[in-house]
């Protein structure tokens, strides 16, 4: 059985055996080799996890416990904007056509955000909806001040260009963060909406206290609103305006052969696996004492009860065998997902007071 470890404290050590990188020498070297700059890449009020090669079963994430801690927080700033005097934060959703997967994010999503003290309400359109018809409704609700953060839920049927309803969402509203200004602000360390998804892995690294700087990541999968954003928020300078991982972070893709994948994950101190192809990473291809995240969410048959199941892209069995750290699926990422969505629906309300 996996070990469990708590995601409400504000750190949890294992022991002190994830600082190779061959030998104290280069890791007194970090980032620019002087100890001014070492010092800047240095964890910073906090204590952090520290991986070990010697540990025989990962320590399990709960993204559900951290999701909850996360909902307490997001009450209390909802409840102090409101008793300032200011409008209930409000969540805006489109959905398009009869999906049933998107029906149930999208009923999540509305549920969770009225369990917070966020308001919501979900405007249907069918799946023969006109592009045209469809930019007319964002319009509208870009325009309409009660509305904080708005959506589209995603997928879109194909005769829907997808960027072009991404780039129809005012900017200060675009709480998935797929706008191509929020895209290219988090691209050079600004302050902007971070993808939900992205920002739920970053959050989990920070809330376990997983150390980042100067530590090789792999990320498989490059998506856009996925794999893009998780890398460049874990390989950015953490002294600027919007802080990043300072880790050096390989992205793998589809044309990564398998055998290449093996060696770059067999170097890496965390894995971040987002390719959405199920069972992805095995423990063969993951060193000792690695952090494992989790990010796929793959609806499979289960051969003993022929039910769908959601497994992610990792071999959890196997690779929890060998890793520290690893978080589950369901209940890793998806949790936190939903989460960091109210969370910047909080902060689309809280902009909207300035401007």
């Amino acid at each position: 059985m996996a070990a469990s470890a708590s995601p409400l404290r504000s750190s949890v050590r294992m022991c002190n055996g994830f600082n190779g990188f061959n030998g104290m020498a280069s890791q007194r070297r970090c980032c620019r080799g002087t100890l001014r700059a070492h010092r800047k890449c240095e964890p910073q009020s906090r204590r952090h996890v520290h991986l070990t090669a010697s540990r025989h079963a990962a320590a399990v994430l709960s993204g559900t416990e951290m999701a909850r801690q996360l909902h307490r927080e997001i009450q209390r700033d909802v409840e102090e904007l409101v008793a300032q005097g200011n409008m209930r934060p409000h969540l805006g959703v489109i959905l398009v056509g009869d999906d049933p997967a998107s029906r149930t994010y999208v009923k999540n999503k509305t549920r969770t955000a009225g369990i917070l003290g966020i308001s919501s309400d979900t405007v249907v359109r069918p799946g023969t909806v006109s592009q045209k018809e469809l930019l007319g409704l964002i319009d509208q609700m870009n325009r309409d001040w009660r509305v904080s953060g708005l959506l589209v839920q995603l997928p879109l049927p194909a005769h829907i260009n997808e960027r072009a309803v991404c780039n129809a969402i005012a900017p200060e509203k675009d709480v998935d963060g797929f706008h191509i200004v929020n895209i290219g602000k988090l691209c050079l360390d600004q302050r902007s909406m971070v993808p939900a998804t992205p920002a739920a892995v970053w959050e989990i690294i920070k809330r376990a206290g997983i150390e980042t700087a100067g530590r090789n990541v792999v990320v498989a999968g490059r998506s856009k609103n996925v794999g893009m954003p998780i890398a460049m928020l874990l390989h950015t300078d953490r002294n600027h305006e919007r802080p990043g991982g300072d880790a050096t972070v390989t992205i793998a893709h589809r044309c990564t052969p398998r055998e290449r994948l093996k060696e770059l994950t067999g170097l890496a101190d965390i894995v971040i696996a987002a390719a959405g192809i199920p069972g992805l990473i095995t423990a063969d291809m993951v060193k000792d004492g690695a952090a494992v995240i989790d990010v796929g969410i793959n609806r499979v048959r289960d051969p003993k009860t022929g039910k769908l199941r959601l497994i992610g892209d990792v071999d959890f069995d196997g690779v929890k065998e060998k890793a520290a750290i690893i978080t589950p699926v369901p209940g890793g990422v998806g949790p936190m997902t939903v989460a960091m969505l109210m969370k910047n629906t909080v902060t689309a309300a809280r902009n909207a007071l300035t401007h």
